[in-house]
């Protein structure tokens, strides 16, 4: 009895440092934010956010955010499926391959992803130009919203792999061949088995990818230079800008997309908790 409450002491203690570190970085800097979100030149109240919601300037921000963090995880994770479900069946070097090509590509972003895109589909880029000639596209702006969500998808796309590749470990070989016995087909297996087994993963890694795509910066900054109107491009010139510095205001836009990834988490819990009860 004495062993068993020194050993849980002894855990409690190891989580100290993490809890701190957790405070340090996490905790304290959200409260810090959450407050100079209410402070206002009249003084403590919602004015920041009345204007973030009434300007049609920031709700297009909120809007292009939203837009292109939806569908680029959507067709990340369209495109992750179909490469985590082939991968089952390649050999083990072509996997491992693909999987050490995903991790290194998940991590390449920021400027040299942008300068990359820029020279293989800017106006003038190598695969526009073949495009053109070929007559697959008459045009194509990469510093539109239609481009921005393919740069996003492309980043998006080795991230889901790898958040999803090991999910499908839980699909037993031997299900599928029990299913065939009994006389389903393809499409029931998925829809009976497939499927239900896989939506806790499947939901779980599309709001990783509505996060990672929301919080980009760096990447759609060094594309257009800070002229596509979305959340973190104007958080960042409220807060690092001359003309503009308005770090209340930039506070208050923090917040709404601390507001729009918990709203997401809570629809994820919900879609989670019915899917697991139609399951049973």
């Amino acid at each position: 009895m004495k062993s068993s409450i020194s050993s849980k002491g002894w855990a409690l203690l190891c989580l100290v440092p993490f809890a701190l570190f957790f405070f340090a970085f996490q905790i304290a800097p959200l409260a810090w934010v959450a407050s100079n979100s209410l402070n206002t030149a009249e003084g403590w109240g919602l004015g920041n956010f009345q204007q973030a919601f009434s300007s049609a300037f920031y709700r297009q921000a909120m809007r292009h955010s939203l837009e292109v963090a939806f569908w680029s995880s959507l067709f990340g994770i369209v495109v992750a499926i179909i490469g985590s479900y082939s991968l089952r069946q390649v050999s083990s070097r072509l996997r491992d391959f693909v999987m050490a090509f995903s991790n290194m590509t998940s991590n390449f972003s920021g400027v040299p992803l942008a300068f990359a895109f820029i020279i293989l589909l800017g106006f003038n880029g190598a695969l526009t130009i073949l495009l053109k000639q070929m007559g697959v596209i008459e045009d194509f702006n990469l510093y539109s919203k239609t481009g921005l969500i393919v740069l996003y998808t492309y980043f998006q796309i080795p991230l889901g792999v790898l958040l999803l590749y090991p999910a499908f470990d839980a699909l037993r070989e031997d299900w599928r061949e029990s299913a065939e016995l009994l006389g389903a087909n393809t499409w029931q297996f998925w829809r009976h088995i497939g499927l239900p087994v896989l939506t806790p993963a499947l939901l779980g890694t599309f709001v990783i990818l509505l996060a990672n795509a929301l919080g980009a910066y760096a990447t759609v900054y060094a594309l257009t230079t800070g002229n596509f109107n979305i959340l973190p491009i104007r958080i960042a010139s409220m807060v690092s800008g001359d003309i503009f510095l308005d770090p209340n205001m930039a506070s208050a836009l923090a917040m709404v997309l601390v507001g729009l990834m918990t709203l997401i988490t809570i629809v994820h819990q919900w879609l989670l908790r019915r899917s697991y009860h139609v399951a049973r």
